[in-house]
């Protein structure tokens, strides 16, 4: 594994501040420069704002936590020219030096406009990339690689893998494929509630629309899930093996699971009833106290 991890251990996955700053839903307002500090001081060791977040995105975080990292999870290749993107990655590198990770993804067809290709056009960003005014250079930027021919693009042109709805299982195949030297950070789904029925029912409501998405169900069927786990917001046997559901001890015991199939680092993602804005600042404590050192 890496011999060096600026991630940490454990970071925190939200689309919240990518959503406030989008103005597709509440503004962005102090409350989210003071959850991101909470976070740092708590010893969160990264930020993923998620939901196809722009570069520039990152940096009222960066400017309200003194120490964390702050990382896309992930910036759409089909929404961002690369050449603004290494532009502006490299003004946050500027302001604030190695607290910016650049995490890349092919998005899916149904959301991007001009979707074609997707392993050949990741291919050419990261060419894009290397050859800009101010380059990217490969250990600033990870993909978010699900499948074998990406997750080795990811091995050879990038730091490492951010792969998005996995489960143990899958993090021991993406371990054999980029080998011991490149970082594997996956996204890592938990609903933090003792009360199984209900947990499952906020799980399977957001679930729902990812079951949708053929790269994302093609990645579970590879993995040994059939259409029937697939249907009706996912069957039980999908929603535990990529949810950690229950209270703080047993999602840290889920973490352990990922750990020990090879991850470096785990994006914590606390799913609520409004995941898409909610900054779920209770639970981010809650887990602290089980999961950082």
């Amino acid at each position: 594994m890496p011999q060096h991890n600026p991630l940490g251990r454990i970071g925190v996955w939200s689309s919240a501040w990518t959503t406030a700053q989008s103005g597709d839903g509440p503004a962005y307002s102090a409350a989210h420069d003071d959850a991101a500090a909470e976070l740092d001081s708590l010893g969160y060791g990264t930020i993923w704002l998620g939901a196809s977040p722009a570069v520039s995105y990152a940096a009222p975080l960066l400017a309200a936590a003194p120490r964390i990292v702050v990382a896309t999870g992930i910036l759409s290749i089909w929404q961002y020219e690369a050449e603004e993107v290494a532009k502006e990655r490299a003004a946050l590198e500027r302001a604030h030096p190695g607290r910016f990770l650049l995490g890349l993804g092919v998005s899916h067809g149904v959301l991007a406009k001009d979707y074609a290709k997707p392993y050949s056009a990741m291919r050419e960003y990261l060419t894009a990339l290397d050859s800009a005014q101010e380059p990217v250079p490969a250990a600033g930027r990870v993909l978010a690689a699900l499948g074998p021919k990406m997750l080795e693009l990811a091995r050879d042109r990038s730091a490492g893998a951010h792969p998005y709805l996995v489960t143990a299982e899958h993090t021991v195949r993406a371990r054999e494929a980029l080998g011991q030297d490149a970082l594997l950070a996956p996204e890592f789904k938990v609903v933090l509630d003792q009360d199984p029925e209900r947990a499952r029912a906020t799980a399977r409501a957001y679930l729902a629309m990812y079951l949708t998405l053929p790269n994302y169900t093609g990645n579970l069927l590879r993995l040994g899930f059939t259409e029937d786990d697939l249907r009706d917001g996912g069957s039980d046997r999908l929603l535990d093996a990529v949810f950690a559901i229950g209270d703080a001890d047993a999602i840290a015991t889920r973490a352990q699971e990922f750990f020990a199939a090879g991850a470096d680092h785990l994006a914590l993602q606390v799913v609520t009833d409004d995941t898409r804005t909610e900054l779920p600042l209770d639970a981010w404590r809650r887990l602290a106290a089980v999961l950082l050192p």
